[in-house]
């Protein structure tokens, strides 16, 4: 299963995104989606920070917990938890409640505040390290990469901007996820035609 395969409808993807619903259904319809808008980006962000040394189908079916518990994910709103709230949080057990992580996205939601204050903005930031024109697919997953030198750019960015569990790879993450690539494999029904990769 290195390759697309097909899933039990017929539909090849790839092989992550074939067997349990959950992803099946977050590969086909927001996987390697272009997403835009500073707090769905603040919630990638923050989502694959949790998501860092535990499965992403584990995030998946938190995310509505995490949705409830940080407030739709309004960098605003986030930026002025207190104390009080990371205390609510850690005793969510909807959530990752790992001290840390929570601590990182309210930090980071500050840091969200400051560049739109400072420019660019979080998307306009985000995207500037998309690469152009995007790569092609990868064939099989031997081709996808869990660092680039542009995830390892923004990850530096980010990190200099105040950001907290921002990585290289975590940066890959996000912008595999957000259609900052293309890394559905070619085989993928969702894999996007090389005449249209550039179009964002």
């Amino acid at each position: 299963m290195n390759g697309a395969v097909p899933g039990e409808d017929g539909v090849a993807r790839c092989p992550w995104g074939a067997s349990d619903p959950l992803l099946r259904e977050y590969h086909d319809t927001e996987w390697g989606h272009v997403l835009h808008g500073r707090d769905a980006l603040f919630e990638r962000v923050s989502l694959e920070a949790f998501q860092s040394g535990l499965s992403w189908l584990v995030i998946l079916r938190k995310r509505p917990a995490f949705r409830a518990a940080f407030a739709g994910f309004d960098a605003e709103v986030v930026a002025g938890f207190d104390e009080a709230d990371v205390a609510r949080l850690l005793a969510d057990a909807g959530i990752v409640r790992n001290r840390q992580k929570i601590d990182a996205t309210i930090a980071n939601a500050a840091a969200v505040l400051r560049l739109e204050q400072e420019g660019p903005g979080l998307d306009a930031l985000l995207w500037s390290f998309a690469p152009e024109p995007p790569p092609a697919p990868p064939e099989t997953l031997d081709g996808v990469r869990a660092t680039t030198p542009e995830s390892t750019a923004m990850a530096k960015e980010l990190r200099r901007r105040g950001f907290r569990f921002v990585g290289p790879t975590t940066a890959h993450a996000l912008m595999q996820a957000t259609g900052m690539v293309d890394e559905h494999l070619a085989g993928c029904f969702r894999a996007v035609p090389s005449a249209t990769r550039h179009a964002r």
